[in-house]
């Protein structure tokens, strides 16, 4: 597990919370971030906003290089609709309490080799989560992006709903863990 915040209390209180179930390491800017991620990170918190490289390049270029980890943005930045976009896996706005850093964690990392599919519902509900406590319902509605992507998740849904047996308990834990 890689935690990437520039306030280096952030970084270590966050790591130190992890400690006790993930093998830690901190990057205190988004430069240490590129120079010290790879694939021997199952994943990665990433900060927004930080003066160097800021956490949407980093973001970026992680995928661009391959990283294929989970990708949680754990940010005071409030969420606008350029999340549509946005390559992560998971979105929590600070302050987040160590429950639900660690119900997040384990729910993508338990998932891990599991169903693209359900992989792909999940971060699209994250998105769209986020954006509908964020976001008007006037300002979503005019999001051709937004639209598109909560049809998405619909389809994805009726697919894993008749497919995965489990999908109700997984959508609930999800949705418990979105809302905190």
């Amino acid at each position: 597990m890689l935690v990437v915040d520039d306030e280096h209390d952030v970084a270590d209180t966050q790591a130190l919370k992890l400690g006790d179930r993930y093998e830690t390491a901190v990057a205190y800017s988004g430069q240490a971030a590129l120079d010290t991620a790879g694939p021997e990170f199952d994943a990665v918190l990433l900060d927004r906003r930080m003066p160097d490289v800021h956490g949407d390049e980093v973001l970026s270029r992680l995928r661009e290089r391959g990283y294929d980890g989970t990708v949680i943005m754990l940010t005071a930045v409030g969420a606008d609709l350029n999340i549509l976009e946005m390559p992560f896996d998971d979105y929590l706005q600070k302050p987040v309490d160590q429950s639900t850093l660690l119900s997040t964690l384990d729910q993508h990392l338990d998932r891990a080799d599991g169903d693209d599919r359900l992989d792909e519902y999940f971060r699209i509900s994250s998105k769209l989560s986020v954006l509908e406590r964020e976001k008007s319902t006037s300002q979503l509605e005019g999001s051709t992006e937004y639209t598109e992507l909560k049809e998405r998740a619909k389809k994805l849904e009726w697919v894993l709903q008749a497919e995965t047996d489990d999908f109700e308990e997984l959508k609930r834990t999800h949705q418990s863990i979105s809302r905190n």
